[in-house]
């Protein structure tokens, strides 16, 4: 029973080491880390994009619940940026029940903004299909209007 508690030490003893550097390698400086991914610049036609989806209470009953799993945790419940995480977000989150949170921005550019993210914000990417991210973004807009 004990012969294998003694052996593996044993056989430990016969396993090479990991070779030490070089003098070279240990004078070359590590590789630098890669930067953190950015956000891919907004292409210029984003702003010009019209939403083609016409919603229905299904496509918006299915955006919500997305909405509920991706995005209430930092910009709230409602829109108005109070989620769970918001405290910890700089600079602080628009508050989407403001009408002037988005009358600068385009129905492209909030489609841009969920499928590929800004800032902290990580997109949507392959998750929503096209009709989903366009139904999200009406979902966005219709929580300035309640």
């Amino acid at each position: 029973m004990l012969k294998p508690l003694f052996a593996l030490p044993a056989l430990l003893l016969f396993v090479p080491s990991p070779q030490q550097p070089t003098s070279a390698s240990a004078a070359a400086p590590p590789p630098a880390s890669a930067p953190a991914a950015a956000t891919p610049a907004m292409p210029a036609d984003a702003k010009t994009l019209v939403n083609p989806v016409k919603p229905t209470a299904e496509s918006q009953a299915q955006a919500k619940k997305m909405y509920g799993y991706d995005c209430a945790v930092c910009h709230g419940e409602n829109g108005n940026g109070k989620g769970d995480l918001a405290a910890d977000i700089k600079p602080p989150l628009k508050d989407y029940t403001d009408p002037a949170a988005l009358k600068d921005l385009s129905d492209g550019e909030i489609f841009y903004i969920i499928k590929n993210g800004k800032g902290q914000m990580t997109g949507e990417g392959d998750r929503l299909n096209t009709d989903g991210v366009w139904n999200m973004v009406i979902l966005v807009r219709s929580f300035a209007k309640k």
